[in-house]
């Protein structure tokens, strides 16, 4: 009797604090519609979303949260609760490489929460100039994946585009062998992005050496095409499969358990200064001895910490590269101004892509 009234008032206890936990939010939903207020009332242009404001909230979210619930459960549920409070201003179209069902959507969704619109393209260059043309605020691509490395598209849009990065999104990424018949034996073909082909190599080698692998465009095409062909699989997401109502015949079959891809929020706005951020920036030097020591000395005389590098063929010439470069710290910092000011000077094209928060769980 008394475990089931102990159990009794528990139940009670949770219903109170679900009355007040929602009386709060809605509290803070009526100061979010007074914030869209005082920025309409200025009569300048707004930006009512504000990743480096979001990205601190988060960020202290975290720091005092103490359990039971994860930092990055904790991290998810204020994200969605921001979200609709942000929907409230302004509802955000985000482009992302479609179909429906692609990892990059689930790292939308990861980054601005549920309550945006949310618009699928067939091709990265097709996200770039959504966004360019203003018909979505913004854009998230893929850039790097842990197992496979950069994703070129990407780098080589930045080359030609006056577009900001906003922001960066890390996706632990599980991959799923999907199909709409029963037994693996039955298969003879196998769909997917050629990233995650790479990504779960060591796998299809073991189980399905005699299989043939085609590439596309994304896995949740690949989902698509699996869904209506007998004898076809498809390496995609727990989403692809319940939107294209296919089979699961294995679960993550990625080749590395810590498999992580990273994404790139993509818009026009300039971005300021969070509790923790990085500048991303598009580098070249003339083709002589020493070029590349030339480009990374200003950033270590000045103390500033390299986070990626990476080289792109520049198409201005034979063996001319450019170099995207990832570092710590904002474009406004006064060490980072030291820095960059330095680094202008040893090269031949010099552009900053954008800064903007590190990634929160």
């Amino acid at each position: 009797m008394s475990k089931q009234k102990n159990l009794s008032d528990i139940r009670m206890q949770i219903d109170a604090l679900d009355e007040k936990i929602q009386a709060l939010i809605n509290e803070r939903a009526q100061c979010a519609q007074v914030v869209a207020e005082i920025k309409q009332a200025s009569g300048e242009k707004v930006n009512f979303y504000r990743p480096e404001r979001e990205a601190d909230i988060l960020r202290t979210v975290q720091d005092r949260n103490k359990g039971p619930l994860s930092n990055e459960e904790i991290a998810r549920l204020f994200r969605e609760i921001i979200s609709a409070c942000l929907a409230l201003e302004e509802v955000l179209k985000i482009a992302f490489l479609g179909p429906e069902g692609t990892f990059t959507q689930a790292a939308a969704l990861k980054h601005f929460g549920h309550s945006v619109e949310t618009v699928p393209l067939t091709a990265i260059d097709e996200v770039f100039r959504e966004v360019d043309s203003g018909s979505a605020h913004y854009g998230v691509v893929p850039v790097e994946n842990s197992t496979e490395g950069v994703v070129n598209h990407t780098l080589d849009m930045f080359l030609h585009s006056d577009l900001k990065i906003c922001g960066e999104v890390e996706l632990r990424i599980h991959h799923h062998f999907l199909s709409v018949v029963q037994s693996v034996d039955e298969i003879t073909k196998i769909y997917s992005h050629q990233q995650s082909l790479g990504q779960c190599r060591r796998w299809l080698d073991s189980h399905l050496p005699h299989a043939e692998r085609i590439a596309v465009s994304s896995n949740a095409e690949a989902a698509m095409l699996a869904a209506n062909e007998t004898g076809a699989a498809a390496i995609a997401s727990d989403t692809a499969a319940e939107i294209y109502k296919l089979n699961t015949l294995f679960a993550n079959i990625e080749d590395e358990p810590n498999n992580t891809t990273r994404f790139l929020i993509i818009g026009k706005q300039l971005v300021e200064s969070s509790q923790s951020d990085k500048t991303s920036l598009l580098i070249s030097a003339d083709n002589k001895t020493g070029a590349l020591q030339s480009l990374l000395m200003p950033l270590s005389q000045n103390g500033i910490s390299l986070t990626r590098i990476e080289s792109r063929p520049s198409r201005r010439g034979m063996w001319d590269y450019v170099f995207f470069v990832d570092i710590e710290g904002h474009v406004n910092d006064p060490a980072v101004i030291k820095a960059l000011a330095d680094l202008e000077k040893e090269t031949s094209l010099f552009k900053v892509l954008g800064s903007y928060p590190r990634a929160v769980l």
